[in-house]
């Protein structure tokens, strides 16, 4: 363990492996007409998102291995393998002869990427633990979250001046910089607490994270909760493209959608403090459910087609409450963890981001013409959602009784 940090610098750092992460989607999202021009899809061809799907697939698979390594190895050398496959998926999609070998890179981009995406509340859970946690990372994410605002406005004016592989080059300055800062951050692992890389004990590790109901519940609330907010990100730019002919806006609505979800994140922590997690996931669920569900009604009256004004300003909200799941959802999902932080935090990432990916995909392939499939994907998401956490706060309950 290295010398007592700040929390400033904590939730600074945590932030900046997750814009790492972020920046391999968000800046490339304003060069979506220009990959599809590279690789010869049609001017409308939602498959470009699969880049999107792709990405979040290798973070999923990749945190099932980059868990257990870490509590194995430490956290500092397992970043650093994980950031160095992000820079050759980089590389990869850089050189990309065809679509099949650029989202090839994308999967292995991805799979490094879910390095930072696993050890981010792996190393939280290491230096705290409880409502202090979920505090932290709540903040850590609200820095964060101004990544999704600066991407998309670097990427355009990349675009201004260079191709788009540039802005994939940008990726690799951002990983070099991560490396630095983390041979600086230091390890966070308790020699006490490292385990074994036995097979037998990563599959006790996992029943264990498994057989914890709360914490599966939590996990599964979370994956639902991902899952509609992956739509926004897959099909935010073919929506204010196609749907309402604004292409040249995207990065300005893109940021100030993520300008909001930042907002939210910084304020959050008085009502984490005052109310407990458990029960501002259940409220930011709710909000969630409630908006999506104004919009689905006003579409329906539309034609699938509101005022671009009503969508994004019900989208927004629903976006911005559903992912404050992420800092309560996983602080209560690893409560239990203790030494098992790495292993749970790599199994609650699989789950989470894996099954979110599907789960968007879903709804992402059925949005065309309208804005409905992607109002009742957030609906149908947030009532489960929701549903998942009432079960666990159930479960801890129980659990409280019986102590």
């Amino acid at each position: 363990m290295s010398a007592q940090r700040s929390e400033r610098e904590v939730i600074g750092y945590l932030a900046f492996m997750g814009i790492l992460l972020a920046f391999g989607i968000d800046a490339s999202l304003p060069a979506f007409g220009e990959l599809r021009a590279a690789f010869g899809l049609d001017a409308g061809s939602n498959r470009i998102s699969l880049i999107v799907t792709l990405y979040f697939m290798g973070m999923a698979f990749g945190q099932v291995v980059y868990g257990p390594l870490a509590d194995r190895f430490g956290r500092v050398p397992v970043l650093n393998a994980g950031v160095g496959l992000y820079c050759l998926g980089a590389v990869g999609a850089i050189v990309a002869p065809n679509l099949e070998f650029l989202l090839a890179s994308r999967l292995v981009w991805g799979l490094g990427a879910a390095s930072p995406g696993a050890l981010r509340a792996t190393i939280a859970r290491d230096l705290y633990s409880g409502d202090q946690m979920a505090r932290v990372i709540a903040m850590m994410m609200g820095v964060f979250m101004l990544g999704p605002v600066v991407a998309p406005i670097i990427g355009e004016g990349i675009l201004t001046v260079a191709s788009w592989q540039w802005i994939f080059g940008a990726a690799i300055i951002l990983a070099a910089v991560q490396l630095m800062w983390t041979h600086r951050f230091g390890e966070t692992l308790d020699p006490a607490n490292r385990r074994p890389l036995e097979l037998a004990e990563i599959v006790r590790g996992f029943l264990i994270v498994f057989r914890n109901r709360a914490t599966l519940a939590y996990a599964m609330a979370l994956t639902f909760g991902f899952g509609a907010f992956i739509v926004f990100l897959g099909s935010s730019q073919p929506v204010i493209d196609r749907i309402y002919g604004r292409a040249d806006q995207f990065a300005l609505w893109f940021a100030i959608a993520s300008v909001l979800m930042a907002v939210a994140f910084f304020s959050v922590n008085r009502f984490i403090e005052r109310h407990g997690a458990h029960r501002v996931a259940v409220a930011v669920a709710s909000v969630s459910v409630a908006s999506s569900l104004l919009l689905f009604l006003i579409a329906l009256t539309q034609d699938g087609v509101p005022s671009f004004w009503v969508w994004f300003v019900l989208i927004a909200v629903a976006s911005s409450a559903i992912t404050l799941l992420t800092p309560t959802c996983y602080s209560l999902a690893l409560e239990p963890m203790g030494e098992l932080a790495g292993t749970a935090s790599g199994v609650v990432g699989f789950v989470s981001t894996a099954g979110g990916a599907v789960l968007a995909a879903i709804v992402d392939a059925s949005i065309d013409a309208t804005v409905t499939p992607m109002a009742v994907g957030y609906v149908g998401y947030g009532l489960i959602a929701l549903g998942f956490l009432l079960l666990a706060g159930a479960r801890q309950r129980v659990a409280e009784r019986v102590a």
